[in-house]
């Protein structure tokens, strides 16, 4: 992406997960980052976002937000996940507004199967929450 309206800090790690992630979900994944980057170009209160590694996965993180993580992992090698703070209300609240659009696990994750086509608005409205979560946790459904 170029062109940014945002600083983006990148952890140089980051990118070397996303290289090493397996042929089969990589595209996915880069999918999911990029969601995350257009999300963020949308939101005008952002103007840094930064792009790290919490537990060995990608996490992004901004001064108003919660961490948002995503992940593939072996042990599941059929799907992948944005996993987001288990103590905040995102994750219910997602179930709230979107029911069944989504897989949810538990409080923590949206899980997507590998052959699964993302709903795009829906997510972008998860991901605008997680990014700006102490922003609008006050807010019944998180301004979504």
């Amino acid at each position: 992406m170029s062109d940014l309206s945002f600083q983006l800090d990148s952890n140089p790690e980051v990118l070397h997960i996303f290289e090493n992630y397996p042929d089969a979900v990589k595209p996915q994944m880069y999918q999911l980052r990029t969601l995350v980057l257009e999300t963020v170009q949308e939101i005008e209160s952002i103007d840094t976002l930064e792009e790290t590694l919490k537990w060995g996965e990608p996490s992004y993180i901004t001064k108003h937000g919660s961490t948002l993580r995503m992940d593939w992992k072996a042990k599941k090698p059929h799907q992948y996940a944005l996993y987001f703070q288990c103590s905040s209300r995102l994750v219910e609240t997602f179930q709230s507004v979107f029911g069944s659009t989504f897989q949810y696990e538990g409080k923590r994750a949206i899980v997507f199967d590998l052959e699964q086509k993302i709903p795009v608005p829906e997510i972008k409205a998860c991901i605008k929450a997680t990014l700006q979560y102490h922003k609008v946790k006050d807010l019944v459904t998180l301004g979504i």
